[in-house]
């Protein structure tokens, strides 16, 4: 079974209808989680620690979903190799 990386992030938002960040090189980077019960987790505490701060926000990215393990593999992943 592939795993299924997920990262959790934040930061404050120039508007808290949108999802656009104020300064990009605050973004809080929680971290990143084997699963998405752990992810959630985490993304629950960081939305309860700010919760007073309405123009902050924190997402889950689903990274297991950027890369599809099927396809053949583009040029720059295969610089390293």
């Amino acid at each position: 079974m592939a795993q299924r990386l997920h990262l959790v992030f934040g930061g404050e938002l120039i508007d808290p209808s949108r999802t656009e960040f104020r300064d990009t090189d605050n973004i809080h980077v929680v971290g990143i989680f084997p699963d998405y019960q752990s992810a959630h987790a985490a993304w629950k505490a960081e939305a309860q620690r700010t919760v007073d701060s309405a123009h902050t926000r924190y997402f889950i990215a689903h990274l297991h979903r950027l890369r599809d393990e099927e396809r053949e593999v583009s040029p720059t992943e295969e610089l390293g190799g």
